[in-house]
């Protein structure tokens, strides 16, 4: 492999890795993800014409929900040049800069849609325990001012990852475990010492999507406490339902996540197959089931 007159650096790109022995099957395998990608797109960008143009659904949740479609059209635009590439151009060399700005994208991405998800749990809480002071509790500034907060929270929490990989010195074997980059993917390349981004990576994530969880499951809690109290069944069901679309939101989402973690740290002897497999569940199920489930449970929509 070539070298770079940086010497930090022993190799100049990094090779993103396919599913193993299915070389024979690339081309529907190609066509199936090429699919999934085109659906996911136009499922999102209908969902957030839908809510631009019906002033109907000028309201928080649907706020919410368009913050989520384009957050989950960002992820799919920031992983389909390597995935795609890969599978119709046999195209699996990416260049360190380029892997270092991918990670920046996925990783902030990923997190602003955990705090949207938040939001969205903050919104049927203030729905079903304090329905008469929903409007005035989520203005549209406000509600504004609050996902701003939260993608430059994430943002200036990545920000560094980039800058702190360009440290290191690269010289182990340069493939990586996926088909795009990951920062915990990444660092396990590096000779160098990786304490600092080891702590940082998981006190980002002990610290962020661990609270984020946290009080998404509180707000949960809260709600089946307050419908708990309703007299009627009925009401009871109704109230639950309005909660469907965003739990199976979160399941679909936080699962994988918490999949990925925990087997880049602590499953060594897992299957190769199944790492491949879970990160292509974790940035490709999301964005495609989102626009379904909420268009199933939304009469609106």
């Amino acid at each position: 492999m070539s070298s770079v007159n940086d010497t930090k650096f022993n190799f100049a790109v990094f090779l993103l890795t396919v599913i193993p022995g299915q070389e024979d099957v690339y081309l529907w395998v190609s066509i199936s993800f090429c699919f999934m990608y085109v659906i996911s797109i136009v499922g999102n960008s209908v969902i957030l014409f839908i809510i631009k143009t019906d002033q109907s659904l000028h309201e928080p949740m649907y706020i919410f929900l368009s913050m989520l479609a384009i957050t989950d059209l960002g992820l799919l635009l920031s992983t389909m040049p390597t995935i795609l590439g890969i599978y119709l151009f046999n195209s699996r060399e990416i260049s360190l800069d380029a892997c270092f700005a991918q990670v920046f994208f996925i990783h902030s991405l990923s997190l602003t849609e955990f705090s949207m998800l938040l939001l969205m749990a903050f919104d049927r809480f203030v729905a079903i325990c304090n329905p008469l002071r929903y409007a005035s509790i989520l203005t549209p500034l406000r509600i504004a001012k609050m996902g701003l907060v939260f993608v430059l929270r994430w943002m200036a929490l990545i920000f560094p990852l980039p800058f702190l990989l360009k440290q290191f010195r690269y010289c182990r074997d340069n493939v990586l475990s996926h088909s795009y980059c990951l920062h915990q993917d990444v660092i396990k390349m590096a000779c160098s010492d990786i304490t600092v981004n080891s702590i940082y990576g998981l006190s980002v994530k002990l610290l962020t999507i661990g609270l984020d969880l946290l009080l998404i499951f509180l707000s949960y809690v809260m709600i089946i406490k307050t419908v708990l109290s309703i007299a009627s069944p009925m009401e009871c069901l109704r109230a639950l339902n309005t909660c469907v679309s965003h739990f199976c939101a979160v399941l679909l989402f936080f699962t994988p996540e918490i999949g990925m973690s925990v087997i880049h740290r602590f499953g060594y002897s897992s299957s190769h197959l199944l790492q491949i497999l879970l990160g292509y569940v974790y940035l490709l199920v999301p964005p495609l089931m989102n626009p379904i489930v909420y268009s199933v449970k939304s009469k609106h929509l």
